[in-house]
């Protein structure tokens, strides 16, 4: 166990390296994703201005959903939206069949090798609107509810990452995956408001079939004490559990679709 947490140490310490040999470009990457987000951002702020909130929710309450959402996205994309996005490439040029015969989980070397550094904006905008949201909200930050902010974000990396994960691994069957790739941030857009503007069916469906909603909406509610539609008292354990259990069936997916890859190298 300890040679395998320090072989992925040294994958990601690896990476992290050959990414800084050009701190220029990394820079302006992070400079221009944070004006991107920040005007989408803006827009909404214009939009809550102008009508005086959003679903029952004021510009600090959707100002503290955006930061959490962008944060934990942040946080399990850097381990793997780069690494899957790609996996389409991987397996029609054979790459990934070099993967395979290496004494390596497959899995674990594509994360932990292609750690990619350029989330720091989403970082730096997630943090700065939490902040400010919370002391405007005035919340009481007190052990347990730390506790419970922490957990949540590490749910939604974990839910994250497990998405694109189950997302690239679509590639061992079909042959391709970039197009969902497509179909999943016309999804994930949705998760930046909270689900109670949405209709039921939509509502089920971000719950459920496709759990976007527990990026942002479910825990951020928990947290500021609102009421989570058709969830209940169960959405503070749901909040944190979505992500675990998202990785599971990710899990499953992965090796399902692994065991029945055939190869499309040329």
């Amino acid at each position: 166990m300890r040679e395998t947490l320090m072989l992925w140490w040294q994958l990601m310490r690896l990476r992290a390296r050959a990414r800084l040999q050009n701190r220029l470009s990394l820079v302006l990457a992070w400079i221009s994703q944070g004006f991107g987000y920040a005007g989408a951002f803006a827009s909404i702020w214009v939009i809550l201005n102008r009508f005086g909130g959003l679903g029952g929710w004021r510009w600090p309450e959707l100002a503290f959903l955006l930061g959490f959402q962008i944060f934990g996205y942040a946080l399990g994309a850097m381990f793997t939206f780069t690494q899957f996005r790609f996996m389409e490439e991987q397996v029609r040029d054979g790459e990934f069949d070099m993967l395979l015969v290496r004494p390596v989980n497959p899995w674990s070397f594509l994360v932990f090798s292609g750690i990619d550094l350029q989330y720091g904006s989403h970082f730096a905008l997630g943090l700065v609107l939490m902040i400010m949201a919370g002391l405007q909200l005035d919340l009481d930050w007190d052990l347990l509810m730390i506790l419970r902010l922490l957990l949540s974000l590490m749910s939604a990396a974990m839910l994250t990452g497990a998405m694109f994960t189950a997302l690239g691994a679509c590639a061992f069957v079909l042959g391709r995956s970039r197009f969902l790739f497509g179909l999943y941030f016309d999804f994930w857009e949705l998760s930046r408001y909270p689900a109670i503007i949405f209709g039921l069916p939509l509502q089920l469906i971000l719950l459920t079939i496709l759990p976007f909603s527990y990026m942002g909406f479910v825990p951020v509610s928990v947290l500021l004490g609102k009421p989570v539609p058709i969830l209940g008292d169960a959405a503070p354990m749901l909040a944190i559990l979505a992500g675990p259990i998202t990785a599971l069936i990710a899990a499953w997916i992965w090796r399902a679709c692994l065991r029945r890859y055939q190869g499309f190298g040329v």
